[in-house]
């Protein structure tokens, strides 16, 4: 797409098609610069794992408050919970600009660092059930979401700080989509409480994690650096996550219905 069809398109005043795909398609960037802190991270997700496993010997903490004891297990929130990996692609896909990029994996950088090192000094442990009781596509989510997590590594919640983050990034971007997807933030820390897989507590310092990482490394990106074509794309993008969100739950309920008729 030419530059002159993206002018006379943006002069237009209309959101066409053409300008999403120009801006999907633009190259990635990808200097040494950028990778490194993106290698980084994704050599860091796996001692997630690592660490669940170190401290399972060791006295594990429960940093429950009154509050938790006011707050249900409801199965349904699991397709909340469920919700973060696909929102964690919204931020990969609205930003395009450089400088932009590596702040904001140095900000999810430091969420994991922090939370391992809170993970190791302070081992918690999650008070979901031993096992779901009850039957239903809802329960059955909850007991894949159980059966792929260990119940550990609780304080501070990567899910919330990883996800704010997310939400601020978009928020630098676009006001609206930030605030969008500040609100389905929102929803996945709720999610963390219902499902039972953090405590109040975590969530807090989850919250806070997020804003200490923007405050250090994404409040000073500049938003004149943005380009207008991407803040005009942004919503689309948007909506669209929600949309694959709905088609996993989807492909979820066909497995869920394929597994009970087989049984």
């Amino acid at each position: 797409m030419s530059r002159a069809i993206i002018i006379e398109e943006r002069q237009s005043g209309r959101l066409r098609w053409s300008m999403v795909a120009a801006m999907l398609t633009r190259p990635y960037p990808l200097r040494i610069r950028v990778v490194v802190p993106m290698v980084a991270l994704m050599l860091l997700v796996p001692c997630y794992f690592v660490i669940a496993d170190l401290t399972v010997h060791r006295t594990l903490h429960v940093p429950e408050l009154a509050l938790d004891h006011l707050v249900p297990l409801q199965p349904a929130w699991s397709l909340v919970y469920g919700s973060h990996l696909v929102f964690l692609l919204l931020p990969v896909l609205v930003m395009r600009q450089e400088e932009q990029i590596r702040r904001t994996f140095l900000a999810y950088l430091m969420v994991w660092i922090v939370g391992y090192v809170c993970f190791l000094v302070y081992p918690t442990i999650a008070s979901r059930p031993a096992s779901v009781i009850g039957g239903g596509f809802f329960a059955w989510s909850l007991r894949v979401i159980y059966s792929a997590d260990r119940p550990r590594n609780c304080f501070p919640s990567l899910h919330v700080a990883h996800a704010f983050v997310s939400a601020l990034t978009c928020y630098r971007i676009h006001r609206g989509v930030g605030i969008g997807a500040g609100l389905w933030a929102a929803l996945i820390a709720v999610s963390t409480l219902f499902t039972k897989q953090h405590y109040v507590a975590d969530v807090i310092a989850g919250l806070f994690l997020a804003w200490a990482a923007y405050v250090v490394f994404l409040r000073g990106c500049q938003r004149e650096a943005i380009l207008e074509l991407d803040r005009r794309v942004a919503p689309v993008l948007l909506l669209g996550l929600v949309g694959i969100h709905g088609l996993i739950i989807t492909g979820f309920w066909v497995a869920y219905w394929a597994e009970h008729a087989i049984c």
